[in-house]
This record gives structure tokens, C-alpha cells and sequence, in this order.
């Protein structure tokens, strides 16, 4: 069949659908999901091993026993903690099972995987409370209220030390499905470049399947296997496991369905990508109507509850950074004081919230005269920055000490006083200068509809060594789906990201 000729596209589907019934699938094909999987299932009865039966051992002895407490038969029969002990263990370990906290959908990124296993762990603790009060057993509370929490922080961190382990593999092209993607060439081409993006979350692409006139036009790199007529040879062809279908007008609902049918239950999977980018989880939610999966897409809204609440812990977070590092500051003071000439602190016109000018502050890293001699510097060959914002990794205009400051964020630290008065927050898009807002496009503005932060997405995901369209994806990002959990992580990652001193200069 040539390729791209649609006359026989239905019939290669429906063979290829009955050739696959008639050869019989294997569900249980063993993968790398199923054996990441296992790996979790030993360590997860491990940790829960310990923690409960060392919390017994530590709280009541091993060979400790408890009574129940009946009104009606004050003789009744004592009854063991070790079994009580191995209960728990079953009953945890059936919860995490059951709620799927090991799933291929969960692991790697993203949150669902450790709120599966709270919820899970959460479950058991609720169940456990229930039967001791309907059977009237007197649980120690010491030996209750340790096992759970410590047993779910140890897990959580058992999970956290499995998936930096996964994204390893993930990195280096292993455990993660194999990607066919099926559509128009500008949506394969895009989707293609969005996972490539993130490789942890464990989509590796092998090949495309587009219209074979526009085959030409497919990025170097990505392979060309066919035709819409040609997918379910073009799966074995390729190795590829997964099916992603992007948007196309070759591809009607009944195109697709059949090409669901082709695919081997159990071994081969379809995944469909709608026309939609940089949209957070929580936004999303699937309804399914006649059998259409409408997806709902919550609009960002930058009132209300939220906005007090972040509002409130800038104010607490700034008031206790300003008083533990109030030392450093002094020391930095005195260091840029009489280490070069000039004023210590450095204030500078950025545009914030709503587009408003404000005056953002930090430790002077430059020499007094940085900014006359910024035409000067501007024609020196670099390999930094990008068309809209200037940056030199050896800025001759850097002091010694401000080189040092720059290294590890030092310098920002007075912005502190920027998110006390209110003009800046923790977290939150790049401050731009005036002359960067003057060569936006028209969609980048929407990032003056939260106050710029001290660190954002742009400061944890590469920093200087983003590209303009990087860093205004992610700033956008940031601003259509920001939470307080998501501030939470960001600041966690800044904190391990100015340990390492990345992307900063």
C-alpha cells in the first residue's frame, strides 16, 4: 500500500484487528513498569515492616499483649500486638495496592504517586481506629499515633529515593514507554519538543506517523514510519508501545476508535493529546458524556482565599529569612562596603504586578558606572543570554565580591524587604526591566498578573541558561496554574539549585 493512500486504511485496521485477536495477547507480559512495580512492593513491605514492628518493640515490647475492654464480659481473652502488628502490615500493604500507588500512570512525576500513598496510609489508620471501636480494644495511643505518621514519612521517602533513581534510568532512555506519535506534522513536531523537555516523565519518542506528502517537513531526528494507514505496522516496525494521537483532520473519531481496537491489550497503549499546553493537573477534569471524555479546563483566578493566603506566608516566610540571615547580611554589607567604591545597595526600576514600576532592591554587584558602560559591554562575543535579556557569564563589570554574591544568589537576598512591602513575593515570574517589557509580545504580559517573585520555575529549571521562549513558557506556566504547593516545591528546588550554584553568573 502506498503510503498516505487513504483507500485502504480501514481495511489494514480491521486485519490488523482481527490478526491480533486470533494471535491472542498476553497481558502479562512482564515490562518495566511490572518490575519497578515489584521493586516498590519489596520496599514498601520493608518500611512498613520496620516502622510498625519497630515502634511495637521500642513503645511495648515484642511480646507485648493488649486486653479488650467489654462492659458485658470482663474476662475475655488478651490478645497479641505482634498479631495486631502483622494486621497492620497486611491491611497497609492491600491499601497500597489497592489504590494503585505503584500504577504507570503515578510513578515518576508529578504528585499523585506520594498523595496515593498518604490517602492510602490515611485509610488504613481511619479503618484500624473503626474496628478497635466497634470490637472495644484499647490500641496504646503511643504505639498508634508514631507507626502512622513515621510510617508514611518513611515511605514518602522511600518513593522520593525510587523515582530520583527512575529519572536516572528515564534520562538515559530506559523505563519509559515508546512513543509513536500519530497526527498532523506542526502537533507531532510540538508534542515531540514538549516531552523532549521532560524525559522523566517517561515518554521516550521513537517515531511519527504523519500524512506521507508532509513527511519531508518532520523535524530531523524524529523518524517517519507512515502513513494513517500504516500505524499498526508501523508499531511493530518502530518497537513502540504507545500510541499518541495529536490533532488531525485525517483523523476522525471512528479512525480512531479502530486504531484502539488494533492495538495489543495489555502491551500496547493509546494515548490522546489535545490541543492544549502548560496546563497544571489540578485544572483538569475529565467528564465523560455519551461516551466522549470532555475535558474541563478550570480558568486561573487571582483572588480571593489564595491570594490571602500567599500573601500571608510571603510575610512570614520574608520575616523569619530577614531575621536568620540578618549575620549575613551584615557580613555582606561589610564585604561590598570596602571591597570596592560605592553604595552597598543597589536599586533598581523593575515593572511588577499589573504592569506598575517599583524599585527592586539588592546587594550592589557591579561597579558604580555598570549601567553607562552596558553599550559598551553589549558588543562583546558571548555565548549567555538571548535577543531580550542580557546576560554575560564574565561581565567585566562584576566586582570580586559581587562575582561571589552572583554565584550563589547572595545578592537577591535584600529582596526580602522587596516581598515585606509588598511589591514582590517568594515566588513568582522574573522582574523584567523597563526595556524588556518594551519588546513583549502581546501574551507575555500576562505575566504581570501576579506580583514577580525572589525565585520562580525560571530560577530552578536553568536560570541564565534558558532561552527567551524558556524562560517566558515557564514564567506563563507559573502564572496560570500557581498554588501554594507548587510555591512550596519551587522553593524547595531553589534552595538545592543555589546549593549548586546552577545557571547563576
Amino acid at each position: 500500500m502506498p503510503r498516505g493512500d487513504r483507500s485502504g486504511d480501514g481495511t489494514t485496521m480491521t486485519a490488523a484487528v482481527s490478526g491480533r485477536r486470533s494471535e491472542g495477547a498476553n497481558p502479562s507480559t512482564l515490562g518495566w513498569s511490572t518490575a519497578y512495580s515489584r521493586r516498590l512492593v519489596v520496599t514498601d513491605l520493608l518500611v512498613i515492616v520496620w516502622v510498625v514492628f519497630g515502634v511495637q518493640i521500642a513503645w511495648l515490647g515484642l511480646w507485648s499483649n493488649l486486653a479488650t475492654n467489654s462492659d458485658t464480659n470482663p474476662n475475655d481473652a488478651t490478645i497479641s500486638y505482634t498479631a495486631v502488628s502483622l494486621a497492620v502490615i497486611l491491611l497497609w500493604m492491600a491499601a497500597l495496592g489497592y489504590y494503585n500507588t505503584r500504577g504507570d500512570r503515578v510513578i515518576g512525576v508529578g504528585s499523585s504517586e506520594y498523595r496515593l500513598v498518604a490517602d492510602a496510609s490515611g485509610r488504613v489508620f481511619g479503618l484500624l481506629a473503626i474496628l478497635a471501636f466497634l470490637f472495644h480494644v484499647e490500641l496504646a495511643r503511643g504505639y498508634v499515633l508514631i507507626a502512622f505518621p513515621l510510617g508514611i514519612a518513611v515511605l514518602l521517602f522511600s518513593r522520593w529515593m525510587w523515582r530520583q533513581w527512575l529519572v536516572v534510568q528515564r534520562m538515559n532512555g530506559r523505563y519509559s514507554a515508546k512513543v509513536l506519535l500519530v497526527g498532523s506534522v506542526d502537533t507531532v513536531r510540538h508534542l515531540a519538543r514538549q516531552l523532549a523537555r521532560q524525559p522523566e516523565a517517561g515518554y521516550r519518542v521513537v517515531g511519527a506517523a504523519v500524512p506521507a506528502s508532509r513527511a519531508a517537513e518532520l523535524d530531523e531526528g524524529l523518524v517517519f514510519f507512515g502513513g494513517f494507514g500504516e500505524i499498526p505496522s508501523a508499531l511493530e516496525r518502530s518497537g513502540a508501545d504507545t500510541v499518541v494521537i495529536t490533532s488531525s483532520d485525517d483523523l476522525p473519531p471512528d479512525r480512531v476508535r479502530e486504531l484502539s481496537w488494533a492495538l495489543e491489550p495489555g502491551r500496547q497503549h493509546l494515548v490522546v493529546a489535545p490541543s492544549l499546553t502548560d496546563i497544571g493537573g489540578p485544572r483538569i477534569h475529565t467528564r465523560p458524556v455519551q461516551g466522549l471524555p470532555l475535558i474541563h479546563v478550570e480558568t486561573p483566578t487571582y483572588d480571593g482565599r489564595k491570594l490571602y493566603v500567599k500573601r500571608s506566608f510571603d510575610v512570614v516566610g520574608a520575616g523569619v529569612l530577614v531575621v536568620v540571615l540578618s549575620p549575613l547580611l551584615l557580613v555582606l554589607a561589610l564585604a561590598i562596603r570596602f571591597g570596592s567604591r560605592g553604595p552597598v545597595l543597589f536599586l533598581q526600576p523593575r515593572v511588577g504586578l499589573n504592569g506598575k514600576p517599583f524599585r527592586m532592591i539588592k546587594f550592589r554587584s557591579m561597579v558604580v558606572d555598570a549601567e553607562d558602560r552596558l553599550q559598551e559591554v553589549s558588543t562583546l562575543d558571548r555565548a549567555e543570554g538571548n535577543d531580550v535579556l542580557f546576560k554575560m557569564r564574565d561581565d567585566p563589570r562584576v566586582t570580586r565580591i559581587g562575582g561571589f554574591m552572583r554565584r550563589f544568589s547572595l545578592d537577591e537576598v535584600p529582596q526580602l524587604f522587596n516581598v515585606l512591602a509588598g511589591s514582590m513575593s517568594l515566588v513568582g515570574p522574573r522582574p523584567p526591566l523597563q526595556r524588556e517589557v518594551e519588546r513583549y509580545d502581546l501574551h507575555v504580559h500576562r505575566r504581570f498578573l501576579v506580583k514577580p517573585g525572589m525565585t520562580g520555575l525560571w530560577q530552578v529549571s536553568g536560570r541564565s541558561d534558558l532561552s527567551w521562549e524558556d524562560s517566558v513558557r515557564l514564567d506563563l506556566y507559573y502564572v496560570e496554574n500557581w498554588s501554594m504547593t507548587s510555591d512550596l516545591i519551587i522553593l524547595w528546588r531553589t534552595a538545592k539549585a543555589v546549593a549548586r550554584s546552577s545557571g547563576a553568573y
